[in-house]
């Protein structure tokens, strides 16, 4: 069946199977309006076509429809105050925006986009935008670096990110305009102050004759998206080493 539907995506080609791109990854609000976009990169005949799901899941509980939009026609499921969020749907930008009013704490929630793919009889789902309720405001990292180190025939990158809140951020490897996957580890957030200030690691290991090539650590948060670049020399590690026996 997914090969089936892998390759009815390649001979279509204009429906082919993308994930909803959301954004942001995260947003602190409290009594204030919450916006966040999805946006699917379809044919726009195609796009004009499709229905749109918003999910809501609650942390440690199953998704629940909130609401879907055919058209220009928006349908809230029972359970849900209608007048509280507006859905706003562009077949120019492909996008497609939900507002939350004067969020409360109920509204505590990751928040799903997807569209119903004929092909694979199926729901694609976006990545999520986790809704944090919260009058403390967000922070970006006071400090990002990548540190490294030779070992044997291999260097390892550790890329290094500092006490920033909230805790939702997303690292990625970056080679020749694409995602590495391959020889990367990627701790879990640890809280590094009493603050509720919290940080990052994650690992890559590459061949010690890769060393003059280029390498990015992407960091996506709240209030920054940055790339930082790997560098020729070399940098001893023990304290990353320490700290990552903590995660």
């Amino acid at each position: 069946h997914i090969w089936t539907c892998s390759w009815l995506q390649s001979f279509l080609n204009g429906f082919a199977q993308e994930i909803p791109m959301q954004s942001p990854i995260s947003i602190t609000k409290f009594q204030k309006s919450a916006r966040m976009t999805c946006e699917i990169q379809i044919l726009e005949t195609i796009f004009d076509g499709i229905v749109i799901h918003w999910y809501k899941q609650k942390e440690g509980e199953a998704p629940e429809r909130l609401l879907f939009i055919v058209g220009d026609e928006v349908t809230t499921e029972v359970g849900f105050q209608e007048n509280r969020y507006m859905v706003e749907r562009s077949s120019v930008q492909k996008r497609c925006v939900l507002t939350i009013r004067d969020v409360i704490p109920d509204d505590a929630a990751t928040y799903y986009c997807a569209y119903w793919d004929p092909h694979c009889d199926r729901n694609v789902f976006g990545s999520g935008t986790k809704l944090i309720v919260s009058d403390k405001g967000s922070s970006p990292p006071a400090n990002s670096e990548i540190l490294q180190k030779k070992h044997e025939d291999q260097i390892v990158y550790v890329c290094l990110i500092e006490k920033f809140y909230p805790e939702v951020i997303r690292v990625t490897w970056i080679k020749d305009g694409e995602e590495v996957t391959d020889n990367v580890v990627k701790g879990d957030t640890w809280q590094s102050t009493e603050e509720d200030e919290y940080s990052i690691a994650s690992w890559l290991t590459v061949p010690a004759e890769s060393e003059d090539k280029k390498y990015y650590c992407k960091y996506e948060h709240e209030e920054e998206n940055i790339l930082l670049e790997t560098q020729v020399s070399e940098t001893v590690l023990p304290l990353i080493a320490y700290r990552s026996k903590s995660l």
